[in-house]
C-alpha cells in the first residue's frame, strides 16, 4: 500500500505540474464607448446619422466583455450592428465600426468573418494598424504559430513603424509573442527576446499605465526570470516569499506577485490575472492560494481553460480529487478530444478509489487513459498512468489468477519507457518504470512459489 501511495504521488507530479499554464491573451480588450482603438484618433462624428448605432453597439460590446458573457447569438448581432453604422463606408468613423464587427466575431471564434471586417476597415482607411494587428494574429493562430519569425517582423512593423509605440494592444502582443520565442539574437530593440519583451511591455504601460494585459504581460516576465535564476525548484519559507537561494531570482518573484497584485485592484474582474496570481502562488509553494486564485479565474470567465486545467491540477496535487474531476469534466464538455483533461480525469479518478469503491469507477478511469491514448498514442504518459492503474487496482483482488493482468501491466510500462525516450523530465519515471516491472517480476515469482508450497 505504502508503494502504492509513492506511486501516486509520482504520478501526479508528472502530469499535474504539466497542466498549469499561462495565459497570454494580450487581445481581450475593446475600446470603452468614446474612445477609439489605442493608437488610433479617429472619433464618430456626432452628427452623423450612424453615430447613435456605433454608441449602441460600443456599449453592447463594454457590457459583453466586462461579464465574458459573449454567445454566438451576441457576436451576431454586435458585429451586425457594428456593420449598419458603418453605413456606405463615407462616415469618418466607418472604418472602426468594421473594426469592431470583426472584434465582435473573434469574440466567439469565427475568424474567417472577422477577416473579412478587418480587411474592409483597411480598404476604407490604408494602414489602419488596428486592423492590421488582428489579422497578423489570426494569420498566427491559423499557422498553429509555425511561422513565428514572420509574426514578429510584421507585429513589429504594426507596433513600431505604424503606430509608432502608440498601440498597446500591438505592443502587448509583441512583447508575449517575443517571450514565446524567446531566441537571444541580439537587434536594435534589445539584447535578446527577453530584453524586447520587456521594453515593449514597459511602453505599453508608458501609454496607458493601467492597461492589464500589459500588467499580466510584466507580470509572466518576471515569473519566468524567477523560474530561470531558480531551475524552478522554488521553496516556500516561512514568510511565502520564494526561497531560491538565488537573490535575482527572489526578487523577481516578489516583482511578479506585486505587478499582479497591483493590476488585480486596478481591475478585480480581470479572470487573465487571476490564473496569473495562480501561477505565481504554485510557485511560491502556496498551493491552497493558488487553488483559490484559478477558482476565482474560472468564477469570473466561465469556460476558461487555463484556469480550469490550472485549478484541476493544484486540487489534483492536495487531494481535492472531487474539485478537479468537476474543472476537467468541464472542459471536456467543451473539448472532447483534449488528451490533457482526459488524463487528468483519470488521475481524479483514481484519485477517489478506495478498499470499498465499485469497480465501475476503475473501470471509468481506465476508460478516460484509453480515450486519452487514442487522442495522441505517441505521448507516453498515458501508458505510465494506465500501467500504476491497471498493477495497483485492477490486479488487486485477483489473487492468483493476477499474472496475466500484471504482465500486462509490465507491458504498459515498456511501452511507456519507449515513448518516453531520452526525455529528460521523464528520466526519474522511466528509471521508476524500470524498477516496477522488475518488482513484478518479483511478485510473479513469489506468487508462484507460494502456489506450489501450497
Amino acid at each position: 500500500m505504502k508503494r502504492a501511495l509513492l506511486a501516486s504521488a509520482l504520478v501526479l507530479s508528472l502530469s499535474a505540474i504539466g497542466c498549469v499554464t499561462e495565459s497570454t491573451q494580450a487581445l481581450r480588450t475593446v475600446p470603452p464607448p468614446d474612445k477609439p482603438p489605442s493608437g488610433d484618433t479617429t472619433k464618430p462624428d456626432p452628427n452623423s446619422p450612424y453615430a447613435v448605432k456605433f454608441q449602441r453597439a460600443l456599449g453592447e460590446m463594454a457590457a459583453l466583455d466586462k461579464k465574458d458573457a459573449w454567445s454566438p447569438a451576441d457576436c451576431e448581432r454586435v458585429a451586425g450592428e457594428f456593420q449598419e453604422a458603418a453605413g456606405d463606408g463615407k462616415d469618418p468613423s466607418s472604418a472602426l465600426s468594421l473594426f469592431n464587427a470583426g472584434v465582435a466575431f473573434e469574440r466567439c471564434g469565427r475568424d474567417t468573418e472577422a477577416e473579412e471586417r478587418f480587411k474592409g476597415a483597411l480598404q476604407l482607411k490604408a494602414g489602419f494598424h488596428p486592423a492590421q494587428v488582428h489579422l497578423i494574429l489570426i494569420r498566427h493562430r491559423r499557422s498553429g504559430g509555425k511561422d513565428i519569425d514572420r509574426t514578429i517582423a510584421d507585429m513589429r512593423k504594426a507596433a513600431i513603424v505604424d503606430a509608432r509605440y502608440q498601440n498597446v494592444e500591438a505592443l502587448v502582443a509583441l512583447a508575449m509573442l517575443s517571450l514565446e520565442r524567446g531566441n537571444n539574437v541580439a537587434d536594435t530593440d534589445g539584447a535578446s527576446d527577453r530584453a524586447r519583451a520587456v521594453r515593449y511591455l514597459q511602453s505599453a504601460l508608458a501609454v496607458d499605465d493601467g492597461y492589464s494585459p500589459a500588467m499580466n504581460g510584466l507580470a509572466l516576465y518576471y515569473l519566468g526570470e524567477a523560474r530561470s535564476s531558480s531551475g524552478r525548484k522554488v521553496l516556500k519559507s516561512s514568510t511565502g516569499v520564494a526561497a531560491t537561494g538565488d537573490t535575482r531570482g527572489t526578487q523577481a518573484m516578489e516583482l511578479a506577485a506585486l505587478v499582479c497584485s497591483q493590476a488585480i485592484r486596478r481591475d478585480p474582474t480581470d479572470a487573465v490575472l487571476h490564473n496569473t496570481l495562480g501561477l505565481i502562488q504554485v510557485e511560491l509553494g502556496n498551493l491552497g492560494k493558488a487553488a483559490e486564485a484559478f477558482g476565482k479565474a474560472r468564477a469570473l470567465r466561465p469556460g476558461f481553460y487555463e484556469a480550469e486545467m490550472n485549478f484541476a491540477a493544484v486540487n489534483l496535487q492536495f487531494r481535492g480529487f472531487t474539485k478537479a474531476e468537476e474543472a476537467y469534466r468541464a472542459v471536456i464538455l467543451k473539448r472532447p478530444d483534449d488528451y490533457d483533461a482526459h488524463l487528468g480525469l483519470a488521475l481524479a479518478l483514481r484519485g477517489q478509489i478506495g478498499p470499498d469503491t465499485p469497480e465501475s469507477l476503475i473501470e471509468d478511469a481506465g476508460k478516460e487513459l484509453e480515450k486519452a491514448r487514442k487522442i495522441a498514442p505517441d505521448r507516453p504518459e498515458a501508458y505510465y498512468n494506465e500501467a500504476i492503474l491497471t498493477q495497483e487496482y485492477k490486479a488487486r483482488n485477483q489473487g492468483a489468477s493476477a499474472v496475466p493482468t500484471l504482465r500486462a501491466a509490465q507491458g504498459l510500462y515498456r511501452e511507456f519507457t519507449k515513448k518516453a525516450g531520452s526525455a529528460p523530465e521523464l528520466a526519474d519515471t522511466v528509471k521508476r518504470a524500470d524498477e516496477r516491472i522488475k518488482e513484478i517480476d518479483e511478485i510473479i515469482q513469489f506468487m508462484s512459489k507460494t502456489e506450489k508450497s501450497g
